[in-house]
């Protein structure tokens, strides 16, 4: 072949290589721009209402027309490395989920929680497309919300998607608003007195001008070893040291206070707006007090929507839960309070030294380890006792699900953390002598004891020596009011409480 020949084949090579090379820069393109659609999510995407809630969000129904995309959420902001990462990853996991997963099997309701939902919704996304936090039209909460957000960002983390959970798929369930009024409770009984007590018995108490009424059981006194010891499975070292404990009788509620029995608290104390603290600390502080000033509004719907009435009332802070008791002391003529630590844990362990008050280990039953992570925790006993991350789908229960420990008490393990009157330290057992008598803990602290661990928790979180607790400014690490709310926690959800009932003058409880 002549040179002049030989240069056209190589001239009709480049050209056909240039051909087909922008040819499949443009299959990629138009492949890597479809595959971004929202068509093209869904088509892997098997939730079953995934689609129908999309259309209903802000995000598609909304009065300017503009349709939001999914991988406008979903993903970073396109132009970045972290972008191209991100869709190659979730596409592969999508596509592997898609192949291998079960859908009826899949835990859905859980993939709208918050929880879920701050792994897989971008904040700079967010913003990318809000780039105007004030626009027409905002209401004065959400000038203050946002003012707040802009301030706090960076420093706790906080993201667009806790106050705007619905913005891309409508939840019925969600609501970014103060309640106006407490959800009716009223189940056809209203109590005229309280229950008389005359014999160190179980009781039922009733509430006066209420339809609330509590289960309580009589929990005899003795004594007990408080704490654990070092040899027992996923000991901590502010379960040690173990201490001799003496315990009074006292009655205690057979299981967390309701939401039935709290919105009775609440319809009769509310507190109208944004009442002051220093004025309801001072109303409620009286040595006369004859009525409490209870909770303002809470914001959205506190029970997360996943049902009120029996369900343990959740998200109320340590100092709500104290003013539910002085309203029950002062409707009722008995003194109710919170449990102490000791008091808590000789309830909880019913007689018991054992690491649960049912028998055990906690090595089988938990998640963590190469065995058990490979082939699974046992479940078979430890499922009938405890609600907890392996059987409550990412939420509370009703406890009568449960079965009862030997004291008759139900859920005191799981479900939802419990407040107990003590602050919490560290060394507080080292603080203890041994041989107290109805210790309350430490003098003073930051923070308080919460114990039996909540829903999400691992079995090794549930041991009847497992000690927490509260983290009061991270709880309230969205709340953009000023000051904060003193009665509803806006960033933890497993938190409740369970009353006691000290024994009334001239019962015999020996």
């Amino acid at each position: 072949m002549s040179k002049s020949g030989k240069a056209k084949t190589y001239i009709l090579l480049i050209l056909a290589g240039i051909v087909v090379g922008a040819s499949c820069m443009i299959a990629l393109n138009y492949a890597w721009v479809q595959s971004s659609k929202s068509e093209s999510c869904m088509a892997c995407h098997v939730h079953p209402e995934s689609d129908a809630s999309w259309k209903q969000s802000m995000h598609y129904n909304n009065g300017s027309g503009t349709m939001t995309e999914c991988a406008a959420c979903h993903l970073p902001p396109k132009g970045s490395l972290e972008h191209v990462m991100a869709k190659v990853t979730t596409g592969v996991r999508d596509v592997w989920s898609y192949i291998t997963k079960n859908p009826e099997e899949i835990d859905w309701d859980s993939k709208g929680e918050l929880e879920y939902a701050q792994t897989i919704v971008y904040n700079e996304s967010c913003k990318a497309c809000h780039v105007n936090l004030f626009p027409e039209g905002i209401t004065d909460d959400g000038v203050t919300s946002h003012l707040y957000y802009e301030e706090n960002e960076e420093k706790l983390n906080l993201q667009c998607i806790s106050c705007h959970l619905d913005a891309g798929h409508y939840n019925p369930n969600y609501k970014h608003s103060a309640m106006t009024e407490a959800p009716v409770t009223d189940n056809g009984v209203k109590y005229e007195a309280a229950a008389t007590v005359t014999e160190f018995a179980n009781f039922t108490e009733t509430v006066p001008g209420t339809s609330a009424s509590i289960n309580m059981i009589a929990i005899p006194g003795g004594s007990f070893v408080m704490g654990s010891p070092e040899d027992e499975p996923f000991h901590k070292a502010n379960e040690a040291p173990q201490r001799n404990v003496t315990i009074s009788p006292f009655f205690m509620a057979e299981v967390e206070v309701t939401w039935d029995q709290f919105w009775a608290f609440y319809g009769e104390t509310m507190s109208e707006g944004r009442t002051p603290p220093e004025v309801i600390y001072a109303n409620n502080e009286r040595e006369d007090c004859d009525a409490v000033s209870g909770p303002t509004p809470p914001f959205g719907f506190p029970d997360q929507g996943w049902g009120m009435g029996d369900r343990p009332a959740i998200t109320m802070t340590h100092y709500s839960a104290q003013t539910f008791c002085q309203w029950l002391s002062l409707k009722t003529g008995k003194k109710y309070r919170l449990p102490t630590e000791a008091e808590w844990e000789y309830a909880a362990r019913g007689g018991t030294t054992t690491p649960y008050y049912f028998e055990g280990n906690p090595k089988k039953f938990t998640n963590e380890g190469f065995w058990n992570g490979m082939f699974g925790a046992d479940t078979t006993v430890i499922n009938s006792h405890v609600i907890y991350v392996n059987n409550s789908k990412n939420r509370t229960q009703e406890p009568a699900k449960m079965k009862a420990n030997p004291f008759g008490l139900k859920n005191m393990l799981g479900n939802v953390m419990e407040y107990c009157s003590d602050w919490y330290a560290e060394d507080a057992y080292a603080q203890m002598q041994d041989g107290a008598v109805d210790p309350t803990g430490p003098e003073s602290g930051e923070e308080h004891v919460v114990r039996g661990g909540l829903y999400t928790d691992d079995a090794a979180n549930l041991r009847s020596a497992a000690r927490g607790k509260t983290n009061h400014v991270d709880w309230l690490r969205t709340d953009p009011q000023n000051p904060k709310s003193i009665w509803w926690y806006s960033d933890i959800k497993g938190i409740g409480f369970r009353v006691v009932c000290e024994v009334p003058e001239g019962v015999n409880a020996n």
